[in-house]
């Protein structure tokens, strides 16, 4: 599997359905098969998706499968646990996938999103197990896992699963030493086990990407002709032992610039990597919002704020400055409900943060971004 999927046989970028532009509220088809042609035709054949991303494994089969031969593309797709009660509800969500799609197998099928809980849940439902007939039957060419958890935890999975043939990590310049996130532990880790790597969020949701960041400043004093889109997957893509790297694209001009980067590849300097140093010092600087995630405060609330998300959102705002990625984050954080604008400044989070920080005002104003 190394020697097929780690050469030039995928081209190294990988195309994440995951962000696809929308037009009057539903998927852009029109711009998304242009989108889809403009990759394709420059010789990438990587798709990922998911079952839990709404409308995606449907907009692949229309733009995609329907339009190219079988044999023209790998497809990723992701079975999540936390949909599961049983294990004879498993084959189910395959299947739907399958269906979805319109193919009879899969490239490419993971785990969805191992880390903590999850990892537990997967043996209580016998998920590897599940996971390895599929490849013997033929309908999953490959199985892996994407992961968002420690290097303990992904190490502990590797010895237990020595079936899995490939891991998809969060891997970007700013969270390469991330305490949270640790991508270059489990990296390491994975690497330690001959493990194959899919990076995910190499432009981090598209906060690597902003043209208004502070970082981009000083990409642009080097480069005036490079995004700084192109600086982070030039990042990713020169770690060792890399299948693909996945750009959640939702919109033909960052197709262009992300095929245009990989077709001219061109090998970081030392002097660009501590330009990528300098970046990431700049953006860790500047002050985010000091929540620390216990989730005191939403408990509380009577409008049912998911506060701790909307604090997040705005500080990756108050760092990287772009509205497209706050956009897409606000709408998946707040899909069931509890958006900013419903917020009542009763102020009864506030009684109950341990960090003192002024809820009310911070999400008022974050509604003033999203809510119009």
């Amino acid at each position: 599997m190394a020697e097929k999927y780690l050469g030039e046989s995928i081209g190294k970028l990988g195309f994440g359905f995951m962000r696809l532009p929308r037009k009057d509220g539903v998927f852009d088809t029109e711009q998304i098969g242009r989108m889809v042609d403009h990759f394709m035709d420059a010789g990438f054949t990587y798709f990922d998706t998911a079952y839990v991303y709404e409308g995606s494994e449907d907009a692949l089969r229309k733009s995609l499968v329907e339009r190219y031969p079988r044999e023209s593309f790998q497809i990723a797709t992701k079975l999540n646990l936390m949909l599961a009660k049983t294990p004879e509800e498993l084959p189910g969500f395959f299947e739907t996938s399958k269906k979805r799609l319109g193919v009879s197998s899969v490239d490419f099928y993971l785990l969805h999103g191992l880390g903590g809980p999850s990892i537990a849940k997967a043996e209580e439902l016998k998920a590897w197990d599940y996971m390895k007939s599929l490849k013997a039957s033929g309908e999953a060419s490959h199985i892996g896992l994407s992961f968002h958890g420690t290097p303990e935890e992904l190490d502990d999975i590797f010895q237990k699963h020595p079936e899995a043939e490939f891991v998809q990590l969060q891997i970007n310049y700013l969270d390469w030493d991330s305490e949270r996130v640790q991508s270059r532990r489990v990296y390491e880790t994975a690497r330690r086990h001959g493990k194959p790597v899919t990076i995910m969020e190499p432009v981090k949701g598209g906060l690597l990407g902003s043209e208004a960041s502070p970082a981009a400043e000083r990409f642009r004093a080097h480069d005036p002709d490079a995004s700084p889109a192109s600086w982070a997957l030039r990042y990713a893509a020169q770690l060792e032992g890399i299948i693909t790297v996945l750009s959640g694209m939702s919109a033909f001009e960052q197709v262009e610039d992300n095929v245009a980067t990989f077709k001219n590849m061109r090998t970081l300097t030392d002097i660009e990597r501590g330009i990528i140093r300098e970046a990431a010092d700049i953006l860790n600087s500047i002050p985010r919002v000091p929540c620390t995630s216990c989730n005191y405060c939403a408990p509380n609330c009577p409008q049912k704020i998911v506060i701790p998300a909307l604090m997040g959102l705005y500080s990756d705002y108050l760092v990287h400055r772009t509205a497209p990625a706050l956009l897409h984050g606000y709408g998946f954080a707040t899909r069931a409900g509890g958006k900013a604008g419903d917020c009542i400044a009763c102020h009864v989070c506030e009684e109950h943060c341990p960090q003192h920080i002024g809820i009310a005002d911070i999400v008022a104003k974050l509604s003033a971004l999203v809510d119009g």
